[in-house]
């Protein structure tokens, strides 16, 4: 069954050398265990864990190195065994540095014993999100919101629908693709535990109709819930963002400044349901992810990796970009962030390195020629040009009036540019500068 709603805006991306195609239809493969890990303590939004390691601590795969610190955590766990070479900081996606445990591999891969959940089908909704919280499961989509807050609902939300979000909408990255075809019923198990621990009545899978052979698996598992269905989706980007995913699926608006919660909604990347069923029916911590390696490489593939390995790790594994790579990708095009260095960890929030051979990013900004087209293709209505314009006469209150905290940041209004504007690199700056001053204004009144 096809969605009946369609999101105002989006777009639909051009992928040069071979885009999905290259790596759709490639298995996940285990990729070989590197020498050595550097493994961030904090992999999620909100607090960093507390290193529970020192140097020259024995570790085995999957132990908990990292303990939770706040509500807003998720644990962290040895992605290899051997034995740490130091808790420093080390440098991160987004160019900053993260405290890390750094560990050198024995080639042991001697895991800690694996305590699998007694009785999964009866897990209450604290059970599940306990075990969520010790496993260090977050949002794998590449948003890492840590599970346990999600499926701890407030008493005075009611939430009806579970979505699990497949839409994978990126160019280029088929790390979900590739998990819902070949681990569709794990998924859907994943899925029954957050159905029956937060008695939701129906749970809809999003899926891009680009991927047919995954929305019929996932069709096909969906027997595994009660009222469950996979429904394709127009292949538009940002199909996968929570709140056009909302609207595609249910009709539901989630209002400025709401979260799919409050339209009765959990929204949940089908990589954070597979990692509820290791978790629960395995006893395994998060310690690897599918992460699609595309673009300008020798060898495209979709690969099983530690957290951990260094970009360089996977690049090898896949024979090297070629000569004429001028950018990478840490992530998908789109939203993803351009690394300058090859020594950066793959963490659990991400799902795919690309090399990239034509870059307009490099090419100079000219003037706003006010066409329009980055409203007209904004999903969520907003007029990036003006939050682009307040943004560089440092006019941040007016940047928040025109919407800037709504941006979702996918990019479209920077793609869609003729002038090549850095539109969407003006919505951060005027997100994190308005977000830094309601801070300094609370401590202010805090302090009265």
């Amino acid at each position: 069954m096809s969605s009946v709603f369609n999101f105002p805006g989006g777009i639909h991306p051009h992928e040069g050398n071979g885009g999905k195609v290259a790596t759709a239809g490639l298995s996940i493969m285990e990729a070989p265990l590197p020498s050595r890990v550097a493994i961030p303590l904090q992999q999620h939004i909100g607090a960093p864990c507390k290193p529970l390691v020192q140097k020259g601590d024995k570790v085995l795969v999957g132990q908990k190195i990292g303990e939770p610190v706040g509500f807003v955590s998720a644990a962290i766990h040895a992605s290899v065994s051997g034995t740490v070479v130091d808790c420093i900081p080390c440098i991160t996606a987004n160019g900053t540095q993260q405290m890390s445990v750094i560990i050198d591999n024995d080639f042991t891969d001697t895991w800690v014993g694996l305590t699998p959940a007694e009785n999964p089908e009866s897990l209450t909704a604290q059970e599940l999100s306990a075990i969520a919280r010790e496993k260090g499961i977050v949002g794998m989509g590449g948003a890492t919101f840590p599970t346990a807050v999600k499926v701890s609902v407030p008493a005075d939300k009611k939430v009806d629908t579970l979505i699990l979000n497949g839409a994978e909408c990126e160019p280029y990255l088929s790390a979900d693709h590739r998990l819902m075809v070949e681990h569709a019923e794990e998924i859907m198990k994943g899925a029954r535990l957050v159905q029956k621990a937060l008695g939701i009545s129906r749970v809809l899978v999003g899926i891009e109709n680009n991927k047919p052979d995954a929305v019929a698996e996932m069709d096909k598992a969906c027997s595994v819930c009660e009222n469950a269905r996979a429904v394709g989706l127009k292949v538009k980007y940002p199909q996968g963002g929570e709140k056009q995913l909302v609207y595609a699926l249910t009709g539901r608006k989630v209002s400025t400044g709401k979260l799919p919660l409050d339209a009765g909604v959990i929204v949940m990347n089908v990589g954070t349901c597979y990692a509820l069923y290791r978790a629960v029916y395995e006893g395994r911590p998060v310690v690897d992810r599918v992460v699609t390696v595309g673009g300008n490489v020798k060898k495209p593939a979709n690969y099983l990796v530690r957290i951990g390995a260094p970009v360089e790790w996977l690049l090898d594994t896949s024979e090297g970009i070629l000569p004429n790579t001028r950018m990478l990708i840490y992530g998908g095009p789109m939203m993803g962030m351009a690394i300058s260095r090859e020594d950066i960890p793959i963490t659990k929030g991400c799902s795919g390195i690309v090399a990239l051979e034509t870059v307009s990013a490099l090419v100079k900004e000219s003037a706003c020629i006010r066409c329009g087209r980055c409203v007209e293709a904004c999903p969520m209505r907003l007029s990036p040009a003006t939050i682009d314009r307040y943004t560089r006469k440092d006019m941040y209150e007016q940047a928040e009036a025109a919407g800037a905290m709504n941006c979702i940041e996918c990019g479209i209004c920077s793609f869609s540019c003729p002038a090549k504007r850095n539109l969407t690199q003006s919505c951060r700056v005027a997100k994190r500068i308005i977000t830094q001053r309601r801070k300094i204004e609370a401590a202010k009144k805090g302090e009265k």
